[in-house]
């Protein structure tokens, strides 16, 4: 990877001098700064299921496990580990002589008190214990080794290690300092060490010269909330942000960043997708004739092809084609606005019924898309009222709490690449994702796949779970789309990942 020059020159003879100076960096100056259009409002890895959260916190924390862009599970916090017992326990080797940014050590007690931690009464104030709820305990074997005892074998689980909720926290920093401070002052073993946090204005960090897996190229990172797409581009040309990660552009700007020479597009396929989820509990669409003429009334080909401008793909179930359980065979609803009127004929529906649609306020795409699934809708004689909401309003009180309209737009980033991080979420009874269904048969098969270690049958499950999901019409599945980036051709070493989880420790900045 290339480095900074900008700076160097100086330091160097300075030290050929033997001039004395202090905190002298062992990384190249420079600072980057990124446009993400969410601040998460905690730090904490179990508060979060954000994407925006892994895209600053992956460089402050470490898992056991660590998944890069190239989707790869490798060595993080563990350098190695087994499984044992059929797959009910996994032994951890852990990496000797790491530190948190707080001079506190790293070991098997940190690992211990990180899983007790998220199973229990803290970790249940959030929405990731249930990714984790395999784990029967955590047993220190000696200060480098640690067993993850399982009540089943968790086929994803490794890659659970790798993000979000299992990321290794400190525990006498939290015991002294406590819960509330952590939120807004974080502290993990990463390539970069917290600064300052602004809510809603940014996040600053700087280099951890003592990182394990080598000193990062540049000395700052500053995380900007630009939640306003225009804004954010205009902040990028004008040099003043380095990269804006997705989903912030949407599709009619990328001309504007194609035509400036001093910034590049940056596309990759990703896990993303987008749906309208139904409230299958009030209204006209509790009832499933009306969900599928919903769906059959909206030309989502059209939409792709017009709207996303190519950067995505039609989906008939709420997953990518790059998710395990992905079926191939599972084709969407035709679009059928005569099929669609009869259905809701035959409901009762009359011509004029009105319903609303929540949205995501800064997600300039989408609100397009709701424009155009609302005049579709108008053609079969639905009225529908669009609703935008600030983002995390939405995510953390509006859909939660059951108090949405009778359709919802869901993003979801399905970041382990597995059907079973995303439906489980979404459609079994209680989560938080799931404020409005209960289905005793889909919690079965939900539950049924998560402990096999047969890869085949698991997959089976999961293609059955997303055909039963598509035939009760519980979203009206719009696309995957594209992970897009603007980049400033300043920014060398850039690997963009395909699920928003940066990790800018070769990055550097001309």
């Amino acid at each position: 990877m290339n480095t900074i020059k900008r700076g160097l020159t100086a330091f160097v003879a300075l030290a050929l001098s033997g001039v004395a100076f202090t905190a002298a960096p062992a990384f190249a100056a420079g600072k980057l700064t990124i446009s993400t259009p969410q601040d998460p409002g905690s730090w904490d890895p179990i508060d979060t299921f954000l994407v925006q959260w892994a895209a600053v916190s992956t460089n402050i924390f470490d898992g056991l496990t660590y998944r890069g862009p190239d989707l790869k599970l490798a060595p993080g916090l563990a350098e190695s580990w087994e499984e044992l017992d059929e797959g009910k326990r996994i032994r951890f080797k852990l990496r000797q002589n790491v530190k948190f940014h707080n001079g506190e050590p790293f070991n098997a007690e940190a690992v211990k008190f990180t899983f007790d931690r998220l199973l229990g009464e803290q970790g249940a104030k959030g929405p990731q214990r249930s990714n984790y709820t395999a784990i029967a305990s955590v047993d220190v074997i000696d200060e480098n080794t640690v067993d993850l005892k399982l009540k089943a074998p968790d086929p994803v689980l490794l890659t659970k290690l790798a993000g979000y909720g299992a990321m290794i926290v400190p525990p006498k920093y939290i015991q002294e300092k406590g819960e509330d401070n952590f939120n807004v002052n974080p502290v993990g073993t990463g390539a970069f060490k917290f600064v300052s946090y602004a809510p809603k204005v940014n996040i600053k960090l700087e280099a951890n010269a003592d990182y394990w897996g080598g000193a990062p190229k540049l000395s700052e990172l500053e995380y900007r909330f630009i939640s306003e797409p225009a804004t954010a581009v205009a902040e990028l040309q004008a040099g003043r942000v380095d990269i804006v990660i997705p989903p912030t552009i949407p599709i009619g700007m990328l001309p504007v960043i194609q035509g400036d020479s001093k910034l590049e597009i940056v596309s990759v396929p990703g896990p993303t997708v987008d749906a309208l989820r139904f409230n299958t509990r009030d209204g006209i669409t509790a009832d499933p004739k009306v969900r599928k003429a919903i769906i059959m009334a909206v030309d989502r080909a059209t939409i792709v092809k017009s709207i996303l401008a190519g950067q995505g793909a039609e989906i008939a179930s709420f997953q990518s084609a790059l998710s395990f359980g992905y079926d191939p065979e599972l084709k969407p609803l035709a679009y059928d606005p005569a099929a669609a009127k009869k259905l809701l004929a035959e409901a009762g529906v009359k011509a004029g019924a009105t319903l609303q649609i929540d949205i995501r306020g800064n997600d300039a795409t989408m609100n397009e898309v709701a424009q155009v699934i609302a005049s579709y809708l108008q053609m079969v004689g639905i009225t529908a009222t669009i609703k935008p909401y600030e983002t995390n309003v939405l995510l953390n009180d509006i859909i939660p709490q059951g108090k949405t309209g009778a359709m919802f737009q869901q993003k979801w980033g399905g970041w382990t690449f597995d059907y079973d991080n995303t439906a489980y979420s979404m459609y079994h009874s209680g989560e938080k994702w799931n404020p409005y269904d209960k289905d005793e048969t889909l919690d079965k098969l939900l539950e049924s796949q998560r402990p096999l270690t047969d890869r085949a049958e698991r997959e089976r499950i999961l293609k059955e779970i997303g055909k039963y999901t598509a035939e009760r019409a519980l979203e009206l599945p719009l696309y995957n789309t594209n992970a897009i980036y603007g980049v400033s051709k300043k920014v060398k070493g850039f690997i963009a990942p395909p699920d928003n989880r940066l990790k800018l420790t070769d990055v550097t900045v001309e």
